[in-house]
C-alpha cells in the first residue's frame, strides 16, 4: 500500500479484532492505522490508515447497529473530517433490511447536524446502495433487491438533493458501466455485471476539488474494487 503514495485510505468489512491484529501488514509503514471493529468476530469493522496523524479520532455514531457491529470510525484533520463508513445490507433477510433502515434513519439525523457544522466531509466507504440506473448493470430486474430499492434509492437522493452532500466520483466522472462491486456468481467481474455500491460522499467545497477518480481493478482484492479520488486539498 505505500507505494500507492495516498493520504488516506479507509477500508470496510474488516472482519478482525484489534487484538488479532499483531503482523506487521495491518500496521503499515508510514501510516497511523486505526480500527473500529464489531463485537461479533470476523463480522463487519471499519479502518482508517492515514500518513498524517489526525487530531482525533472517533468511533461508533450512538446507535446500537452502528457501534456493536464496528461500522463507523472518522479521522479528524484540521477542519477536514474523513469518515469510514460502513453501511448494513439487507441481502440475507427482512430482519437486516429493517436494520439497513434503522441505520439509514438514524444516520441521516447526523448528517443534518454534520452540515450545519463549519467543517468539511469525506464520507468513503460501501454504502449498500446502487444510487441511479447508471450505477448498476441490471437495473431493471433489481428494483425489487436490497441494495436498489426505491426507498433506498430515494435516502440517497435526499442526502444529495436536500441536505447538499455531492457523491464526488460523479464530480469528474459521469461515465456508464463503472462499478465497485460484482458477485462471485455466474462471472460477473470478467462481464464487468457490477454495481456501484462503494462512495466518496463529500461536503461542497471539498467536492469541488476532486480533480480525478478511479476504480482500481488491475489487483484483486475482495467482491469490490478500491475506489480512488484525488482531492486539490492539503491536509
Amino acid at each position: 500500500m505505500p507505494t500507492a503514495n495516498v493520504d488516506v485510505v479507509c477500508l470496510q468489512e474488516t472482519k478482525a479484532q484489534i487484538q488479532d491484529l499483531t503482523d506487521d501488514i495491518f500496521r503499515p509503514e508510514g501510516y497511523h492505522c486505526y480500527y473500529h471493529d464489531a463485537e461479533k468476530r470476523g463480522y463487519s469493522g471499519v479502518a482508517i490508515y492515514a500518513k498524517q496523524k489526525p487530531d482525533k479520532v472517533t468511533t461508533g455514531l450512538g446507535f446500537d447497529v452502528a457501534d456493536k457491529e464496528g461500522r463507523y470510525i472518522q479521522a479528524d484533520f484540521g477542519k477536514l473530517s474523513v469518515v469510514s463508513l460502513y453501511l448494513p445490507s439487507g441481502t440475507s433477510g427482512e430482519h437486516r433490511q429493517v436494520l439497513k433502515y434503522e441505520f439509514m434513519d438514524h444516520y441521516f439525523e447526523l448528517l443534518k447536524k454534520m452540515r450545519r457544522q463549519k467543517r468539511e466531509y469525506v464520507l468513503c466507504g460501501d454504502w449498500n446502495i446502487a444510487h441511479k440506473n447508471i450505477d448498476i448493470k441490471n437495473w431493471k430486474a433489481n428494483q425489487k433487491n436490497s441494495g436498489f430499492l426505491p426507498e433506498e434509492r430515494a435516502w440517497l437522493d435526499e442526502l444529495f438533493d436536500k441536505l447538499g452532500y455531492i457523491d464526488a466520483f460523479r464530480v469528474v466522472n459521469q461515465e456508464p458501466d463503472q462499478y465497485t462491486w460484482w458477485s462471485f456468481r455466474g462471472q460477473a467481474r470478467a462481464k464487468n455485471v457490477g454495481w456501484r455500491i462503494d462512495y466518496q460522499i463529500a461536503t461542497p467545497n471539498i467536492a469541488d476539488k476532486a480533480t480525478d477518480a478511479s476504480i482500481y481493478k488491475t489487483e484483486r482484492f475482495s467482491d469490490h474494487s478500491p475506489l480512488i479520488i484525488d482531492y486539490d486539498y492539503e491536509l
